[in-house]
């Protein structure tokens, strides 16, 4: 039974892939870094690490505001525990958990949950072309990247247009869908048909432009905090590389993370971060030490806010996992993109 759970099989994948990057780390590396390491950055680190969670749940509680007025700390401890659960659970599986405990806790439809987790990556998706385009602008690629410099502003069109497609075509894009998909690709179909419908629902719950331009400002502004966690432990490591490329390390590891593959990310978020410090001449030993680091400090905040909410509530982190570890997250969305409860869940 054990070789059928997707918790075993990412444990694997994570041990081999962490087995991958310290392999070549020595002892001397280590005793290196600790005469180099100036902790007095260690400080605006988790400053910024803490901060970056305190903006992250504020912006959720604004996505919960239509239905329930929520305390701030209690918003950002109930995100922070949310943000926990995906972390030990696998892929969408974790989302599951996340809408099942945001419901549960504050009493909330699992429908509008689900909208604002959709807003949620919808945002942040923006807000990380906007980064990637201010990147662009001010920080030059090494020559040997240049490549990858092209390739992420491809990407970046290409994302632009496909929204644009998205918002402003969906009845054309679902006709030409089942009209090429529905019959020889059923599932296939619809897949893409959820999506599509779930994306624009989120769409429509920002149809205010004042409340567009809150929320995509605090998605900048944490996104900026997640940024200098990065720069401001770049100078504890001492490099002194620039803002943008802290911001570029920040895109190349988000977008590598959009589906958690490992619980905890362990072993993928090392491989992210340390293969995008190679770009800029970043020895692969001190790279690979400096992502060990980031996420560590990366998990503290969550960590510590997470289990503060659990312990409040008197909930079983294990239990919320057995309950809801093989769910995935559409298998509960219809096909009009709304979430979709079971008998048994709804009683």
């Amino acid at each position: 039974m054990i070789l059928k759970k997707k918790q075993f099989w990412g444990t694997l994948i994570a041990i081999a892939l962490l087995a991958f990057c310290v392999k070549d780390i020595r002892i001397a590396d280590l005793q290196t870094l600790s005469h180099r390491l100036d902790l007095t950055y260690l400080i605006p680190t988790i400053v910024c690490g803490f901060l970056f969670i305190f903006i992250k749940g504020l912006r959720w509680r604004i996505f919960a505001a239509p239905q329930k007025w929520i305390r701030p700390f209690r918003a950002i401890s109930l995100y922070s525990a949310g943000q926990v659960i995906n972390i030990v659970m696998p892929a969408l599986a974790g989302q599951v958990g996340r809408l099942f405990l945001f419901s549960k806790t504050e009493g909330l439809k699992k429908t509008f949950v689900f909208s604002t987790i959709v807003l949620e990556i919808l945002l942040d998706s923006l807000s990380l072309i906007v980064f990637l385009l201010l990147t662009s602008v001010a920080f030059v690629v090494p020559d040997q990247y240049r490549t990858v410099g092209y390739i992420l502003a491809a990407a970046t069109v290409f994302v632009f247009v496909l929204l644009y497609l998205i918002l402003h075509f969906q009845h054309r894009i679902e006709e030409s869908a089942a009209k090429h998909l529905r019959h020889r690709w059923p599932g296939f179909y619809i897949g893409v048909k959820k999506f599509l419908r779930s994306f624009v629902q989120g769409i429509n719950l920002l149809r205010s432009t004042q409340h567009f331009a809150t929320t995509f400002g605090y998605s900048i502004v944490a996104w900026i905090f997640h940024t200098s966690v990065i720069f401001f432990l770049l100078r504890s490591f001492g490099f002194h590389l620039p803002f943008a490329a802290a911001a570029s390390v920040m895109i190349i590891n988000t977008l590598a993370l959009m589906i958690p593959i490992t619980p905890g990310n362990a072993g993928t978020f090392e491989v992210a971060v340390s293969t995008s410090l190679l770009a800029f001449s970043v020895p692969r030993t001190d790279a690979v030490l400096f992502a060990l680091a980031l996420h560590l400090l990366d998990l503290l905040p969550i960590v510590t806010l997470g289990f503060i909410f659990l312990r409040q509530e008197r909930l079983s982190l294990r239990e919320i996992k057995n309950q809801h570890e093989d769910d995935e997250l559409y298998s509960h969305v219809s096909e009009e993109g709304t979430f979709v409860e079971t008998e048994e869940e709804s009683l």
